[in-house]
């Protein structure tokens, strides 16, 4: 016999996915307020007034923005996505059953469910209380409510940034139950990990502003070099940390991002980049380029820009991209490399031809 998923008639009878509905609470800054604060985003709940527990919270540590400003990391790696969705505890034995049973009946009693729904509703209700199972699923006997603190039953979480319906809906088998200080059933593959949670911090982790430092500031001059740097004391590692804390169960994994290189994009093709690949990696001190200074006009920067022609009437759109090395750890010593991370602004810079005075 097949399982039913909770898709087609049973997905419009019993709705049981938890939405990873996140807020924000406060992210940590730097400059002014004091740098380590700690703030989190974390889906509503906990335990709330129907007994769910599943949650995740994720808290953020290190800088953000010495001016306020910050935004969610990019992937460079285009093929890289956060999970969809995964299954997370969900409700005790006696919260399920109550909330389980009552859809149930309520559903089996609308105006024609009959037929496929029908029959499909049926087989839910046999399973959770009547051992009523599958090959690899076994069936409860009234919910487990024999085991109501031994565990928990499990259910799917969409990732409610997905954009692809049908992969947040993939996460389609029924709620099962997991004992206290156990792991899931192996064939529960999307069943929540840290390397899951640090996939999540990476998701929602929140990166500085990318304004550099110019010289000449905002107007500079044809064929003349334009130093840029980001001096250490702009941005520093950065962290968040994301949790899944229930009875029974307790994981979590920090994904740290440290910049290691700036790229500048001039936002011409009449322009000179320095070096050439426009990309300025970081130095010893963890600062980028070199700050002008008296002295410096004849040499060229170690990272900069030569405009080629004037911006005339407007302004060349700089853009400036940090690339963050990412990495996490996690429960139970866990942990890896994710995919570097990106994350920048736009500048305005105005370009003048250099005027001549004849004689």
């Amino acid at each position: 016999m097949t399982k039913p998923r909770l898709t087609s008639a049973v997905t419009g009878a019993v709705v049981l996915t938890l939405a990873f509905g996140l807020t924000l609470t406060g992210p940590a800054y730097a400059g002014e307020i004091p740098g380590n604060t700690e703030g989190g985003m974390e889906q509503s709940g906990g335990k709330d007034d129907g007994g769910i527990y599943a949650t995740a919270r994720i808290t953020y540590s290190g800088s953000v923005a010495a001016n306020g400003g910050k935004g969610n990391v990019r992937s460079a790696d285009v093929n890289w996505t956060p999970p969809p969705c995964w299954y997370a505890p969900y409700l005790g034995a006696k919260d399920f059953k109550k909330k389980m049973s009552g859809d149930i009946e309520s559903q089996m009693n609308a105006p024609g469910m009959g037929g496929h729904a029908g029959a499909a509703l049926s087989e839910l209700k046999r399973h959770y209380e009547d051992e009523y199972g599958w090959t690899d699923t076994p069936g409860y006997k009234d919910y487990n409510v024999d085991k109501d603190g031994e565990g928990m039953f499990w259910a799917a979480v969409e990732n409610p940034n997905e954009p692809d319906l049908l992969k947040r809906n993939s996460c389609n088998d029924l709620p099962f139950w997991v004992d206290n200080g156990e792991a899931p059933p192996p064939q529960y593959e999307e069943a929540i990990t840290p390397e899951i949670l640090a996939a999540l911090a990476y998701q929602h982790m929140q990166l500085p502003d990318t304004e550099v430092s110019l010289a000449p500031e905002q107007t500079t001059k044809v064929n003349l070099p334009t130093w840029a740097w980001l001096d250490k004391a702009v941005f520093d590692d950065v962290q968040a940390t994301a949790a899944i804390n229930v009875p029974g169960f307790n994981i979590e994994a920090t994904t740290t991002a440290r910049p290691v290189s700036l790229t500048l994009e001039p936002g011409t093709d009449d322009a000179v980049t320095y070096p050439a690949s426009g990309e300025c990696t970081i130095n010893e001190d963890d600062s980028i380029g070199e700050p002008y200074a008296r002295g410096k006009a004849d040499r060229t920067p170690p990272c900069g820009i030569t405009y080629l022609r004037s911006s005339g009437d407007g302004t060349y759109n700089l853009q400036a991209t940090i690339t963050w090395d990412i990495s996490w750890t996690g429960t139970g010593g866990a942990g890896g490399d994710l995919p570097d991370g990106t994350f920048g602004n736009d500048q305005a810079v105005t370009v003048q031809e250099i005027q001549a005075v004849n004689r």
